[in-house]
């Protein structure tokens, strides 16, 4: 029996910077904890919005055991990279960005264009 598709989540877009380490420590020499960009979101929802859990899972689209399961597993790693100094990488996932709409009505989607009907393609 193969395991269900995991479900995509609603994702704030990310700055593009995705690594954090300590300051005057080259990165070659650090130890890499990585953090899923969903992790980073729950928690971003959370602690930085001050949402609470039911609110942020709507959000994401996803259960509030999932968003329990993404804040304590975040922020295990968080803590536990800054504890032991080493480098906290933020990765990727099954997510999804806000559609963006540009002034020719056109929008983005995941890096994809489709037309403001929703429809992909040229």
């Amino acid at each position: 029996m193969t395991p269900r598709p995991r479900k995509w989540r609603f994702c704030h877009p990310f700055d593009g910077t995705n690594f954090y380490k300590p300051q005057g420590i080259p990165l070659s020499s650090l130890e890499i904890e990585e953090i899923g960009h969903d992790e980073y979101e729950a928690m971003r929802l959370c602690d930085v919005e001050g949402l609470e859990q039911s609110e942020s899972a709507k959000k994401m689209g996803v259960s509030q055991q999932t968003i329990s399961r993404l804040l304590s597993s975040g922020r295990k790693k968080m803590i536990g990279a800054i504890s032991s100094g080493k480098a906290l990488k933020i990765i990727g996932g099954e997510h999804i960005f806000p559609l963006r709409r540009f002034a020719c009505g056109r929008r983005f989607r995941n890096g994809s264009p489709s037309t403001s009907s929703g429809q992909g393609g040229d």
